[in-house]
């Protein structure tokens, strides 16, 4: 916290940081043994004891073992109480110090965040309005936005509910081509934005409509694709977009389309994080491809639908033999998998697997999310 910056980066830095202390439970108040109390220490001071939470003096950097310091003792002057003697390069003083927040954490544990709340990792490039979209959707400053590439190093959470559901939006750190990462920190960014997707229900992969589709917008949506998640291609920035036409919306959905093909399921969405431009239309779409990743289709109902398949487009054949597909069941979900067991699968050739997979999603409504179907041979010890 600077408290008379003009930067704008630091002024944001000041607001995100009153929205914590306004959230928190306890606050742990870091100063430096070495620079001594500070101006600005008091200003934080202050600050802090005006917000009526339980707040903790730590004072970094007291390297030493045994008894603190002479230069120690100035920070009662701060007026928080005892203050804790810690070192970060070292661990002295760490235990004392967690013994003492731990005394103000609430009493009694909650899961961290139950099945009802939608989980949607917010992915993408650097400075593409990510955390623009969601302080647009929470409709308070919680992200830090800017327009310097690479202010979010974390995934943070925001937690969401209203008249639409319950949602928990992990904002991420920009993930970049790894040739273009020479911060330490922002590699363990990129991991983190990995982890997000990997704890997401839902990802929304965020491109800046202004740029257009980049090889690396393809590499974000592949991860997140690959791991069989729910996934929404949001074009941000349309209101910016000049020269627009009536046709020019669909023109550029066909082209995004073109460019994701390897993942057509992703329905693609215009709007605009600043002005508000669909937003509730995005809302609705996190809920319709969150139920599709995780619905489960009866064994019975399946069938039904693979005997008219079957005998709409016949299974292939190959030198006389032809491919018999005796039945198929779901056994997940998130994605939805199935298993198609068959005579022999070297006769389930990949256009009549693209058919039947194109049929289930027809037949049960799963356009949004990515299906995986797997082959089984019968006799397979797989099968027993």
């Amino acid at each position: 916290i600077e408290p008379a910056s003009d930067d704008v980066i630091l002024a944001q830095m000041r607001r995100q940081a009153q929205v914590a202390i306004e959230k928190a439970d306890v606050i742990v108040f870091l100063t430096d043994m070495r620079c001594g109390v500070t101006a600005d220490d008091y200003e934080v001071a202050s600050m802090l004891q005006k917000s009526g939470k339980p707040v903790i003096l730590a004072v970094n950097k007291c390297d030493g073992i045994g008894e603190p310091p002479p230069e120690f003792y100035e920070f009662y002057n701060l007026g928080m109480g005892d203050p804790f003697p810690v070192s970060a390069l070292h661990g002295h003083g760490s235990g004392d110090l967690l013994d003492e927040i731990f005394k103000y954490f609430p009493k009694e544990d909650t899961p961290e965040y139950d099945e009802e709340y939608i989980k949607v990792a917010v992915i993408g490039k650097p400075n593409v309005g990510k955390s623009s979209l969601i302080n647009r959707i929470a409709g308070e400053e919680r992200a830090i936005v800017s327009d310097i590439a690479g202010t979010t190093r974390d995934a943070t959470d925001t937690i969401i509910e209203n008249e639409d559901g319950k949602y928990v939006f992990i904002d991420t750190a920009g993930i970049r081509r790894k040739s273009k990462i020479t911060e330490k920190i922002e590699h363990y960014s990129v991991l983190r934005a990995y982890m997000a997707v990997d704890r997401a229900d839902v990802c929304v992969i965020v491109i800046d409509a202004l740029v257009g589709f980049t090889d690396q917008d393809s590499k974000v949506a592949g991860y997140a694709h690959e791991q069989g998640k729910a996934c929404i291609i949001v074009v941000n920035k349309w209101d910016a977009v000049e020269g627009k036409e009536t046709n020019t919306m669909e023109l550029q959905r066909r082209g995004y389309a073109e460019c994701f093909s390897f993942m057509g399921y992703a329905p693609i969405i215009f709007i605009s994080a600043q002005t508000g431009y669909n937003v509730n239309k995005l809302m609705q779409l996190i809920r319709d491809v969150d139920a599709q990743n995780g619905a489960r289709v009866p064994t019975g109902v399946l069938n039904e639908m693979l005997a008219r398949a079957t005998a709409k487009v016949q299974p292939p054949s190959d030198k006389g033999k032809r491919l018999k597909v005796f039945y198929v069941t779901q056994i997940s979900t998130r994605p939805p998998t199935f298993v198609c067991f068959v005579n022999q699968k070297a006769l389930f050739h990949f256009s009549y697997q693209r058919y039947l997979e194109n049929q289930i999603r027809a037949v049960f409504g799963l356009t949004g999310t990515p299906i995986r179907i797997t082959i089984r041979q019968k006799g397979d010890k797989e099968d027993m």
